[in-house]
């Protein structure tokens, strides 16, 4: 199979695993959001930073360096498998020990026995993640779908029947553990590969010595992209953080579907060309391309539409969410361009700008956070917003040196898709605005809204033909 069809069918079985894990989740969510308090969901994001940092430990950069690695055999699988598993059960043991201090920290006692209970998965995920690693290294996004649905509709049901009986935040914890746990069991049963008892120690050297900037990196970067959990939850009240956090999952909705989906796809598509520039060039050109244009109308209609969709689908007492949900729609559509740059260092091996990179933009945040801080939650998040921007320049900076990409040709060509969304925004913000006789049906605003944005937005693409809805006329429709 060429690499071109290769990563269609990689595309379509990804995009088909994520739709679908996606869209469980989000019935999940939005009837555990019925049932629960926002305080419970406020309990579970004060875990958020601990829970990104603790992965990050585990995997150490060394599954990317597996997925990079051309020639990778048994001795490299089976050394990444032990010292992964062994990693896991460390981090699950600090975080037991210091789940007293934890919860000291955010004073909620409630916090010592959820923490016991809910990063048991620390243990649970690597028993399967070179598992998971072979199949994304292999394009074998089909497999990978067999395990995360079912996986991901058990432990949603276990959830909602544990919070219809009155558990509260227990029905989040357990829904978590049973999910990871399935999921393991899963991969095992659909992979034929196992681990053989080696522990190669030159392979470590060699795999850890690509990863261990990766993993300072990703720790930077866990800590940091969570770092405004931790402190809503610090210096805000529980319920705050609730909204913030569910505001903040809802806008990661569209970005894991789209983004994640081709980021999954791509980083083992760049490993294949990593030697050739202009070949990476114009695949990461069309990529970047490709996900921005489907994601900006979504994005865009989502923040138009934020309160008739707040008020559907999770009820009236989660309205003040709908402002953080607005401005953190902004971060979204930047989360795309960051991963595709970020991948462009990484499969040039270069792990040490990358960490580099990281350091300069987390110095930023905390400078951000602290000057933010005395004004309240919106102007933190606003902030997020900003050092996004900043984060974006960095990136692309660097990342556009390896492959002759600039800033400004990168602003080029996505700009047009941006200035279509604006379109898209405007004619549901009309329908919004002049639709104050139907204040009381609110399906009628989000419907009408949403048709009115789309409808603006393809009818510009169709009149205007930009260079996305060329290539995906090319490469997919024709294919």
């Amino acid at each position: 199979m060429s690499l071109k069809k290769k990563t269609l069918v990689g595309f379509f079985w990804s995009l088909t695993q994520q739709f679908g894990v996606q869209l469980t989740s989000i019935l999940v969510t939005i009837f555990l959001a019925r049932i629960l308090e926002p305080s419970d969901f406020g309990l579970i994001g004060m875990l958020a930073v601990f829970m990104a940092l603790g992965n990050s430990l585990i995997d150490a950069g060394m599954t990317s360096s597996l997925i990079r690695t051309k020639d990778a055999d048994q001795r490299d699988y089976s050394t990444v498998f032990f010292i992964n598993l062994a990693v896991g059960s460390l981090v699950y043991l600090i975080m037991f020990f210091s789940s007293g201090l934890i919860s000291d920290f955010f004073n909620q006692p409630l916090l010592e026995e959820i923490i016991k209970i809910y990063c048991i998965t620390f243990m649970i995920v690597p028993f399967s993640a070179v598992q998971r690693t072979r199949l994304v290294k292999a394009m074998d996004f089909k497999t990978e779908m067999k395990a995360t649905i079912p996986s991901t509709l058990l432990g949603g049901i276990v959830g909602l029947l544990l919070a219809y009986y009155g558990f509260g935040v227990w029905a989040l914890v357990w829904m978590n553990v049973v999910q990871n746990l399935l999921l393991s069991i899963q991969f095992w049963f659909y992979t034929q590969w196992r681990p053989s008892m080696i522990l190669d120690w030159d392979k470590f050297r060699y795999h850890f010595g690509f990863g261990a900037k990766l993993t300072l990196a990703g720790i930077l970067n866990s800590v940091f992209s969570n770092i405004y959990h931790l402190v809503i939850g610090k210096f805000f009240s529980v319920t705050d953080l609730g909204f913030y956090s569910k505001a903040d999952s809802l806008k990661q909705i569209p970005v894991k579907n789209i983004s994640t989906t081709l980021s999954k796809v791509t980083f083992p598509l760049f490993a294949e060309i990593q030697e050739d520039d202009e070949k990476l060039r114009i695949a990461y050109r069309r990529v970047m391309q490709q996900v921005l244009y489907w994601l900006t109308p979504v994005m865009v209609l989502s923040t138009v539409l934020a309160e008739p969709l707040f008020r559907i689908i999770l009820t009236e007492k989660w309205l003040p969410a709908v402002p953080y949900f607005q401005i953190l729609c902004f971060i979204g559509l930047m989360y795309p361009i960051h991963s595709y740059n970020l991948n462009i260092l990484k499969v040039k091996g270069r792990s040490d700008l990358y960490l580099k990179l990281e350091i300069v933009k987390k110095t930023l945040t905390v400078i951000g956070i602290f000057v933010a801080l005395p004004f309240g939650i919106f102007a933190l998040i606003w902030t997020q917003v900003i050092l996004n921007l900043f984060a974006f320049g960095i990136n692309s900076v660097y990342s556009g040196r390896f492959i002759s990409y600039s800033v400004w040709k990168q602003l080029k060509d996505i700009a047009p898709i941006f200035g279509l969304g604006i379109l898209a925004g405007l004619g549901g913000w009309l329908i919004i605005s002049f639709g104050s006789n139907y204040n009381h049906l609110e399906w009628v605003k989000l419907l009408l809204g949403g048709l009115a944005g789309c409808s603006v937005y393809f009818l510009a693409s169709w009149i205007l033909q930009p260079q996305p809805v060329l290539d995906f006329r090319n490469l997919i429709l024709k294919k």
